[in-house]
């Protein structure tokens, strides 16, 4: 077969690319910090990159076509998604500079109290995303306006995106309409319906918990002094026309999106509906944008396209409001696109190489019971999202390594789909590199690393589909590995 090497790799030489990427991901993080995503971080990828192709073609004679057509695969599985992120940059600029966001913000920070607010944020966006069955169009339209609510009353960045990012995820878990959701149970092959109830054993707890640490942490939280909300609304009116016919363009929205239409048309109209807005509501700062004073034909669509596309910035009079209502426009994303393209190279290489497969058997010496076995898989998961930084290649690989073992060990395969969702889908957004890492934290505009530590849904969801897998909770075995074999017989 063209994509198998000669030889295998050892599982200990598989790791020097993996050893190199992480070593040079830590030294380009520590000098450039959030800075290192405009370019060193690429570089370290592409080093990572040559490593493996340079192990794999001079001991274990794997052709460089072999490797670049993996690279292509990769990179052809995820254009889609990277026209999406490009759409969702124009739609958060377009939603800003049109004032839906502002408005949302103004609104709500009158209704949400900040005791309530960390787990508020939380099931919204999760009822959001069951309803989408994207994280990433609820991180990039609701979780916008929560996260602005949540700076005016005080919150740190990394608990208000730990939240969004919670109750995305769960929804995006959770939903049948979610891409991740059917591609888990379609690897299993495993009915949508039956994976999602399987699914709830472990979900529904891991959520429970995480809403309870989001309740409490709201109520120790020491929020803005009131006079301060209200300077923030009163420079927001000031600066924005506020109005609730604006809301009309989220409406809108919400009904695409319950209509099923294609996250790409929904996205894109969006942006254009919250585009012919601004010219209604917002005509001064579109010419501001501009860079013209009086308000003409030529301003608003000069402003129009330059919010949609590049970065403005909408002096307010108050720093922190700036810094809130700037935007980036498409090109805002293109260093994320741009680390995606890189990652998708170093996860073609080390497939194509042999490489993933190698250390991958690693994981399996460890699977001596239901624990080991699920444990293997949910570390597996989790090494994928690393490595392939990609959830879908991630969620294809978990699920078609595992299969034959667990059919063989005589285990559901209800639980393979399920193990792989608790594996794959939640922990993605919480590497850095990874697709999801890289959009939601460009989308928020906080580092991956900053939000990591209060994804407490994310971090909680694989823990718990070990800890049911040891208590052997609802794990039922078809047939014992011993019948199967003396059946072979």
């Amino acid at each position: 077969m063209e994509n198998t090497p000669s030889k295998v790799p050892s599982p200990l030489l598989s790791l020097l690319p993996l050893a190199v990427l992480v070593g040079l991901l830590f030294v380009t993080i520590s000098i450039w910090g959030a800075n290192a995503l405009e370019g060193a971080s690429q570089v370290v990828l592409l080093i990572s990159t040559a490593v493996c192709c340079l192990i794999a073609m001079l001991f274990f004679d794997v052709r460089w076509k072999t490797i670049e057509a993996s690279i292509v695969n990769n990179i052809t599985g995820i254009s889609i998604a990277l026209i999406i992120l490009l759409i969702i940059g124009a739609l958060s600029s377009s939603w800003m500079i049109s004032g839906v966001v502002p408005t949302l913000i103004y609104y709500g920070v009158q209704i949400i109290h900040p005791n309530f607010f960390l787990v508020s944020t939380c099931i919204i966006c999760a009822l959001v995303s069951i309803v989408t069955g994207s994280s990433w169009t609820t991180v990039a339209t609701i979780g916008v306006a929560l996260f602005g609510i949540g700076k005016v009353q005080g919150f740190e960045e990394g608990w208000i995106a730990g939240a969004i990012i919670s109750g995305a995820y769960f929804g995006d878990k959770v939903s049948p309409l979610s891409d991740t959701t059917v591609l888990a149970a379609s690897v299993s092959d495993v009915p949508i319906f039956n994976h999602i109830r399987y699914l709830m054993i472990t979900t529904i707890p891991s959520m429970g918990l995480a809403l309870l640490i989001f309740t409490i942490a709201g109520f120790n939280h020491q929020g803005m002094d009131t006079t301060h909300i209200i300077e923030f609304k009163e420079t927001l009116s000031n600066a924005f026309t506020i109005s609730l016919w604006l809301l009309i363009v989220p409406v809108i929205t919400g009904i695409l999106i319950a209509k099923r239409v294609p996250a790409i048309i929904t996205l894109f109209t969006s942006s254009i509906l919250a585009v012919l807005f601004a010219i209604i509501f917002q005509p001064d700062i579109l010419s501001e944008i501009s860079g013209v004073t009086e308000v003409s034909s030529k301003s608003l669509f000069t402003g129009s396209l330059t919010a949609l596309y590049g970065s403005t910035q909408i002096e307010t009079g108050n720093a922190a409001i700036n810094d809130l209502v700037s935007t980036r426009g498409m090109a805002g994303m293109m260093n994320t696109v741009w680390l995606i393209l890189c990652a998708m190279c170093f996860g073609g290489a080390m497939v194509a190489s042999g490489m993933l497969t190698s250390i991958i058997s690693v994981f399996l010496r460890f699977m001596k019971n239901t624990f080991g076995l699920v444990s293997s898989t949910v570390l597996s998961g989790l090494f994928f999202n690393i490595c392939t930084a990609d959830q879908y290649i991630s969620i294809i690989l978990t699920g078609k390594m595992y299969k034959e073992t667990y059919q063989k060990k005589g285990y559901e395969n209800r639980l393979l789909s399920r193990t792989t969702e608790d594996a794959v889908t939640v922990t993605s957004p919480l590497v850095p590199w990874n697709s999801c890492g890289l959009t939601q934290s460009t989308v928020l505009g906080v580092a991956t690393l900053t939000y990591l530590p209060y994804c407490f849904f994310n971090l909680i969801s694989p823990l718990m589909s070990m800890f049911v897998a040891a208590i052997g909770y609802k794990i039922v075995r078809t047939t014992t590995p011993e019948s199967k074999d003396k059946k072979q017989l």
